[in-house]
């Protein structure tokens, strides 16, 4: 157990944050899945672009990293042309 109060309070920060970072990468996925499922063209390319902020936000703050956002916001547009 951590000896300092600077210590505790980093572990109970870190807690925090692995909480939220998880809550975010967690609902990022889930919308993966249902941008996925889409078959229809013309509402995959309207959710596009929301999807690709999703994606990009995530790396911004760490949470992914920026060329796992790179892959899967290329992957979510080839998904869109292929349709």
């Amino acid at each position: 157990m951590a000896n300092h109060k600077s210590a505790l309070k980093r572990i109970r920060q870190s807690e925090k944050r692995k909480l939220y970072n998880r809550y975010y990468s967690k609902t990022m996925r889930h919308a993966l899945r249902d941008f996925r499922a889409i078959e229809d063209k013309k509402e995959a390319e309207e959710r596009l672009p929301k999807m690709i902020s999703c994606i990009d936000r995530l790396a911004k703050r760490g949470i992914i990293h920026k060329n796992k956002a790179a892959n899967l916001k290329s992957k979510c547009a080839k998904r869109v042309a292929v349709l």
